[in-house]
């Protein structure tokens, strides 16, 4: 399979690279970033061995599409996507927190409430809630942005306390992260999806504070099918999801769970094939649009190409 899964660029005027689960960020000078959004997955804070095909254009191409859709809500760090797989933008300080919101209880909030837990980054969660169940209004339930290993849930009160982000400009991410929801919720709504959860990020630069990464793509969000939620909430089925989930259940089921000592079940390539076709699933449900597969075929080559005539001109 001919996936992007690690990258090796020296581009002009290149200061740094930082390598992520899924993204390398390059660093041009002191204002730029060139952001590759690669081939590879995680689950549970952990890189699989194997690439995705087309995953890596799904993302930035789905993310560039929302960046352009929520520009007026709030400035972005995008400028311009010299290639399927590249974000070029500006470099910004990021803020040590990820904005977390959630319209339903499901996944990792899902599996703490059914252990017993009945506070959630410092909010109250009532008793009988059920899997995937609607909350009343979106809870904003943020993280630590840890440099590796997991992010750690933490409470709106510790942020402030700890001096992690000021009170003033915290305030004003929860305004925006519950714009930027409410945006993709009604996006979501149009295509017949549910936007159940997401995550954003938020960086500022010279005072001024930009939404920055990714945003509403498979990997930072999760959606339901709308048609037949409700009948499947009812009757105490799984919801039919576009996310990376059905990966994570996927390890589940074969006993993996990222914990120290345990194997990565096998990733044929015929799994793999799977998981594209997923993926590019979602991009066609939440874009509306038909995925048009880019020439693969010297995709490392394809990329320092396109980024180097965008930074020469």
């Amino acid at each position: 399979m001919n996936t992007l899964v690690r990258t090796d660029y020296h581009f002009p005027g290149q200061t740094g690279v930082y390598r992520g689960k899924v993204r390398d960020v390059h660093y041009i000078g002191d204002d730029t970033l060139v952001m590759i959004a690669t081939d590879r997955i995680s689950a549970f804070d952990v890189i699989l061995p194997q690439g995705i095909p087309y995953k890596g254009q799904v993302l930035n191409q789905i993310a560039a599409k929302f960046l352009d859709a929520t520009s007026d809500i709030v400035a972005n760090w995008k400028q311009a996507s010299p290639d399927p797989m590249v974000t070029v933008g500006l470099r910004c300080e990021p803020f040590k927190v990820e904005m977390v919101i959630r319209g339903y209880l499901t996944g990792s909030a899902w599996r703490e409430y059914k252990a017993g837990a009945r506070v959630l980054c410092g909010i109250a969660l009532p008793d009988g809630m059920r899997e995937n169940e609607k909350f009343p209004s979106p809870l904003i339930t943020p993280t630590t942005k840890a440099d590796e290993g997991h992010d750690e849930n933490i409470s709106r009160e510790d942020i402030i306390s700890g001096g992690l982000v000021s009170r003033e400009d915290y305030e004003q991410l929860e305004r925006y992260t519950q714009a930027l929801f409410r945006r993709g919720t009604e996006m979501a709504a149009q295509k017949g999806l549910i936007l159940v959860d997401t995550k954003y990020e938020f960086g500022r630069k010279n005072g001024k504070i930009y939404l920055i990464d990714e945003i509403h793509t498979p990997d930072s969000s999760r959606y339901f099918y709308a048609e037949g939620y409700r009948e499947r909430f009812e009757r105490g089925e799984e919801q039919k999801q576009l996310s990376k989930e059905f990966v994570r259940q996927w390890l589940l089921e074969n006993g993996f769970q990222g914990k120290e000592g345990q194997e990565v079940p096998e990733m044929t390539p015929e799994y793999c094939e799977s998981v594209s076709e997923r993926y590019i699933e979602l991009y066609e449900k939440i874009t509306g649009e038909k995925f048009v597969k880019s020439d693969i075929s010297r995709v490392s080559e394809r990329i320092r190409k396109n980024v180097e005539q965008y930074l020469n001109r």
